[in-house]
């Protein structure tokens, strides 16, 4: 009976050593900050990818000329980063406050990041506190085409860039004067150059 109750207590031991050392090596507090975490996770770790320079794009001045920029989808997916092909091919919506666009107060043009025509002054640039860079008039008014959009239970003006069709954002009647509108814009959709 003894040795029964030696070789028992020798086992609840050993257990405890080898379960109470498997949990101390996968305690999330002792993993290595290099380490992956043993906990699964229902959203996948993201990659982090290196910074890439803005892809090389030709800014076209003025008022459209009329010469349409047509490319098929697989094309523009390739040019394009991701969340700029899910807005100006897919009629995506960026989420409000995350372009860097909203906090420029710089003298310049807002250009389709797509294409690159002019579409937007910053002097027609105001805050309405929505979360998108918005302005009260375009650069030139054939530089946009306006389109009914009826995805939501309500009507809206859908703004795509006259040049290459592709998606901007919408226009309200709610903006300041001169015109009373708001062209609400997705940052992504657009490309900045400042004035010299």
């Amino acid at each position: 009976m003894r040795h029964l109750f030696t070789s028992f207590a020798a086992f609840l031991v050993l257990t405890f050593v080898v379960v109470g050392g498997l949990a101390f090596t996968f305690s999330p507090a002792n993993a290595s900050p290099n380490a992956a975490s043993a906990e699964p996770s229902a959203t996948p770790a993201r990659s982090k990818k290196p910074v890439t320079a803005e892809r090389e794009l030709a800014l076209t001045d003025g008022e459209f000329d009329g010469n349409e920029l047509i490319k098929p989808d697989a094309e523009w997916k390739r040019e394009l980063s991701g969340p700029a092909f899910y807005v100006l091919r897919q009629e995506g919506t960026e989420r409000p406050y995350t372009s860097p666009l909203n906090d420029i107060k710089k003298d310049g043009t807002f250009y389709c990041e797509a294409c690159g025509l002019a579409l937007f002054s910053s002097k027609a640039k105001f805050d309405s506190g929505t979360g998108w860079p918005s302005f009260y008039e375009p650069l030139f008014k054939k530089n946009v085409k306006e389109k009914i959009d009826r995805s939501l239970d309500e009507e809206r003006i859908e703004i795509e860039c006259a040049r290459c069709h592709s998606h901007l954002g919408h226009v309200f009647d709610d903006g300041p004067e001169p015109t009373g509108l708001r062209y609400c814009m997705n940052g992504v959709a657009m490309r900045f150059k400042a004035a010299k």
